[in-house]
């Protein structure tokens, strides 16, 4: 009997403390494909990869051309020419393309490496900043991704936007 009056008054206690403690708990919710698409950060990232890679893109689409006139040349004059002729044209063709194919990957793995270096940046300064808005506004806990419903009284992403624009503004 003393047994169970303690479970219960145990059981008790813990559903107040719980209670009590719930009360206070505070959630934040971040929408971070939000806050990647929309800071002033993310579209720095954007112009300046396109800027540092245009000229490569412009190299690769002129090379391309290339390859498409002498492919067309060889479709359309291929009769004519000697046999001589047509099998130099076409190994040309074949050699070119195959630095075309090669140029491209390797363009695309450093656009890609770049690009990942930049949002990881970004990423870890997103981070900072949604660490600072949890500390200022008291909140125990902020998820990010992966969250089925929230709020909007717990959306912290329009603040964290804010403080992104005037970390950008004084940086300039």
């Amino acid at each position: 009997m003393k047994k169970s009056a303690f479970v219960f008054l145990a059981v008790c206690l813990f559903g107040l403390v719980s209670q009590a403690t719930a009360s206070d708990f505070k959630v934040g919710v971040v929408d971070l494909n939000k806050v990647m698409e929309k800071s002033p950060q993310a579209e720095g990232i954007s112009n300046a990869l396109k800027k540092e890679f245009q000229a490569r893109d412009q190299d690769l689409i002129a090379k391309a051309k290339q390859l498409k006139q002498l492919e067309d040349k060889l479709a359309r004059d291929g009769a004519v020419m000697s046999a001589e002729e047509a099998k130099r044209l076409e190994n040309d063709i074949r050699a070119r393309r195959r630095k075309l194919t090669t140029t491209r990957a390797e363009f695309r793995e450093d656009a890609n490496l770049r690009r990942n270096e930049a949002v990881n940046r970004l990423l870890k300064k997103v981070g900072e900043v949604v660490t600072q808005i949890g500390e200022e506004a008291q909140v125990d806990v902020i998820l990010t991704d992966g969250v089925a419903y929230f709020n909007k009284r717990v959306d912290l992403t329009e603040k964290v936007l804010q403080r992104l624009e005037e970390i950008h503004k004084a940086s300039k």
